[in-house]
């Protein structure tokens, strides 16, 4: 039996063959034509601006797949929003990254998708804590994607273990409805109090309170088995269950508050989105979001040349000539040409590789200052 994963290798992108077998025929073509001009590609989603912004995501992958090539390559910046005209432009011998493109857009793509959405989840509960739970929904390869998406966007954490080792974070989490059913129907506060007894005093004490019966009556034996111990509440409970998810928070915090508990937070979690959230923030301390972010579609980024040595040239449809983007003093986004001298505001392609060399860094922290910066600037 064939007992591998189906997922591909490091060397493969790295190698060229996570590809479309097209771009391989055409090397072989232009390699037995002695051809390979010397191009400018640009990546973009809208040509022109539509006034819907997105938030780009994926550029470091890029950066270490076309590294120690024959290029110059300049793109926005992580975590900067976009609305039209190219995000990034290669420079150099064609063939030095034809058969890169598909994963270039592949990066650029999934990335940006799951960081505009990360965003929205972030700004329908600014002041909530908002933790990402949506690797399960994923492939396991793309679950540092997702999580690196979810820190950049301002999220306070996530839960996927290996994706935190890539990532140089550390996952969070507390207990699944498995634990519950490991102990029995009528066993939650044993369960409650073994979690207690066996996970370091680091991990919060966070008790999962919709098993087996009605919630209210869950939260009050956690309160029983764990008492002033007890940081929080989760409510997962399965939306065919649910009924008024604000109306049943809403008791909980009734009863919780009249006992003592005003401390011992209310975390949701289930199928919730950016609505969910801004309906649920004054009655939930935090949020467990998952499917939301990871549904996203992904960006329709295109990778096109739009000049050959020298020469201003595009496929039907596409805009030839090398072009920059602005962010305006008014906060708009404004695609010109590059040798335009009159343009408005920012230039947002910066340098990323020159002759082969990364020039920039990519922390997170800095990521994430720059998304929030640009999201009150613009949206």
């Amino acid at each position: 039996m064939d007992d591998r994963f189906e997922t591909l290798s490091p060397a493969a992108i790295r190698e060229g063959t996570a590809t479309d077998a097209y771009f391989l025929r055409t090397e072989t073509t232009l390699e037995h034509a002695g051809k390979n001009p010397r191009v400018v590609a640009e990546v973009t989603a809208d040509q022109f601006p539509t006034g819907e912004f997105e938030a780009f995501g994926g550029i470091k992958d890029v950066a270490n797949l076309l590294a120690g090539r024959e290029l110059t390559v300049h793109a926005i910046r992580e975590g900067r929003l976009f609305d039209g005209g190219p995000v990034m432009r290669i420079e150099g011998p064609y063939l030095e990254f034809a058969r890169f493109e598909t994963s270039i857009l592949g990066f650029l793509s999934q990335a940006s998708a799951f960081l505009s959405a990360a965003l929205d989840v972030r700004r329908a509960a600014p002041d909530s804590q908002v933790l990402s739970f949506g690797a399960r929904h994923l492939h396991p390869m793309l679950a540092p994607t997702v999580e690196r998406a979810a820190l950049i966007a301002g999220l306070d954490g996530f839960s996927h273990v290996a994706a935190g080792e890539v990532l140089g974070r550390e996952a969070g989490g507390t207990m699944p409805h498995a634990l519950l059913l490991c102990y029995g129907r009528g066993n939650q506060q044993a369960a409650f109090r073994a979690f207690d007894e066996a996970v370091p005093e680091d991990v919060p004490r966070i008790a999962l309170c919709d098993t087996f019966s009605d919630e209210i009556e869950e939260v009050l034996g956690a309160i029983e088995a764990l008492g002033d111990d007890l940081d929080s509440v989760r409510i997962d409970t399965t939306g065919s269950r649910r009924g008024d998810f604000e109306h049943i928070l809403k008791e909980l915090r009734w009863h919780l508050d009249s006992r003592g508990y005003e401390d011992v937070g209310i975390f949701a979690s289930g199928g919730l989105g950016p609505a969910d959230l801004r309906e649920l923030r004054d009655v939930a301390a935090g949020f467990g979001v998952g499917g939301a972010i990871t549904s996203a579609d992904p960006v329709d980024f295109a990778l096109d040349i739009v000049e050959i040595e020298g020469e201003a040239i595009a496929k039907r449809g596409k805009l030839p000539g090398v072009k920059e983007v602005y962010r305006t003093s008014e906060g708009g986004h404004h695609v010109a040409l590059a040798d335009r001298e009159d343009a408005d505001g920012e230039a947002l392609l910066e340098p990323l590789i020159e002759d082969g060399e990364i020039v920039r860094e990519f922390g997170i922290d800095v990521a994430e200052e720059r998304l929030r910066a640009d999201a009150a600037a613009v949206l």
